[in-house]
């Protein structure tokens, strides 16, 4: 019977790496709701909407199998990842750590990054953490309560360029590359050198990870890699030509969702393609991807700066004053900059049994210079993807399903975490 139950999922893995999705649903559920959708529908390039949305039905054994629906889905159309690229780096450290194998060496270890290469930062404090020192734990929580840039590019140094990309195709996200850190200006050969860290326990050094350079080059020629018709610099002098995005990191849409996907529900790949974590660190990241910023004791973070929905783009619309559902939670990682919002997400609503995983994309630039920060951010793409949430949950909360899920595995106490 387990060897019947395991081909199962074997051929529901494989059947969800070849399925087509639809691409009808989408377009007509959007063209119903004209007062929600019409601006981005009309505008000449729908503001280079993509999205991916995914619903779920259980069996009687509360295995998930999977319907895919997309609207506007082009993995050679690009557009900025900005921050979802977080998620997968993520991952790949804790991976890393379970791969080493040394002897006191675990998420919570101290974490001192040195440098060995111009324009390297050393870290030697965190006061956001419990402790007051760095960590692989407290860098993923600033990743996946608030987007932290800093907490991502210590990870990226951990992991380093090319064992990220090497993850990348080992996991066949085809349509990816990361291939430099964000926010600093980071560039050029910067981006191919990684910091030596040196990771404690109890005072003693447990692994010593070596500075290093990454000589590949990760070639990708997608359309939309110059944009704009103008930007500023990094000294804020405008430039008259457009902004080149070809060495810049590339994640598509489907990569996004078929990272959560693979991370949500291990279980349907071959366990070749299950992301090398532990149980344990399973749970740390769905608990840390649904809470709430102002739900966080350690790292702490306030109103005005931060609020519940601070990095919660579809449903709420990343909105100070949006009303939380408490039984609704979203197990996500938002992206925006240069004009793109975007948001890969898991939505549950645990009193309704509800659940879906829905992923888009949305650009707003109307003045075409990039840099300038003057996007349309709240007036379009917020407002986009809260309604296509809000709609798209509407609709599975009228949609008849044959067994309900057991979401168990999801539910957390939310109230001070560490």
């Amino acid at each position: 019977m387990k060897r019947f139950f395991f081909l199962l999922l074997l051929m529901q893995a494989f059947c969800s790496f070849a399925q087509q999705p639809d691409t009808v649903f989408l377009k007509s559920l959007l063209n119903n709701h004209p007062e929600l959708f019409s601006g981005i529908l009309n505008h000449g390039t729908q503001n280079e909407v993509q999205i991916i949305y995914t619903r779920i039905d259980r069996d009687k054994n509360n295995i998930p199998h999977f319907t895919t629906y997309s609207y506007r889905l082009n993995p050679h159309h690009y557009f900025y990842p900005a921050s979802t690229v977080k998620l997968p780096t993520a991952i790949f450290a804790l991976e890393k750590l379970n791969e080493l194998k040394a002897k006191g060496l675990n998420r919570k270890s101290v974490m001192i990054t040195d440098s060995s290469f111009a324009g390297q930062t050393k870290v030697k404090v965190d006061t956001s953490s419990s402790t007051g020192l760095p960590s692989i734990e407290n860098y993923i929580k600033k990743i996946l309560l608030v987007s932290d840039n800093d907490a991502y590019n210590r990870l990226y140094e951990f992991v380093g360029r090319a064992e990220i990309n090497q993850k990348l195709k080992k996991y066949r996200l085809n349509n990816t590359r990361i291939v430099g850190r964000l926010a600093i200006g980071d560039a050029g050969e910067s981006t191919r050198h990684t910091n030596p860290i040196d990771f404690f326990h109890h005072d003693k050094l447990v692994y010593h990870k070596p500075g290093l350079y990454d000589a590949l080059n990760y070639p990708m020629q997608l359309e939309n890699m110059l944009q704009g018709k103008a930007y500023l610099d990094s000294s804020d002098r405008l430039v008259n030509k457009p902004l080149d995005f070809s060495e810049k990191n590339v994640y598509s849409l489907a990569d996004q969702q078929m990272v959560l996907k693979r991370l949500l529900f291990p279980e349907t790949f071959p366990k070749a393609q299950q992301f090398n974590l532990t149980a344990d660190d399973y749970h740390f990241l769905y608990r840390y991807m649904s809470t709430l910023p102002t739900e966080n004791l350690k790292p702490t973070y306030h109103r005005p700066e931060y609020f519940p929905a601070f990095c919660k783009f579809l449903f709420y619309g990343g909105d100070s004053t949006a009303v939380i559902n408490p039984d609704i939670r979203i197990f996500n990682k938002v992206g925006d900059s240069y004009g793109y919002d975007i948001d890969n997400a898991y939505i549950v609503d645990f009193k309704n049994k509800v659940e879906f995983l829905l992923s888009a994309v949305v650009q707003s630039n109307e003045d075409g210079i990039l840099n300038d920060n003057k996007y349309e951010y709240a007036t379009v793409c917020l407002p986009f993807l809260k309604n296509l949430g809000q709609v798209i949950y509407q609709y599975e909360l009228k949609r008849p399903k044959k067994h309900l899920p057991d979401l168990t595995k999801l539910k957390f106490s939310y109230s001070n975490k560490q």
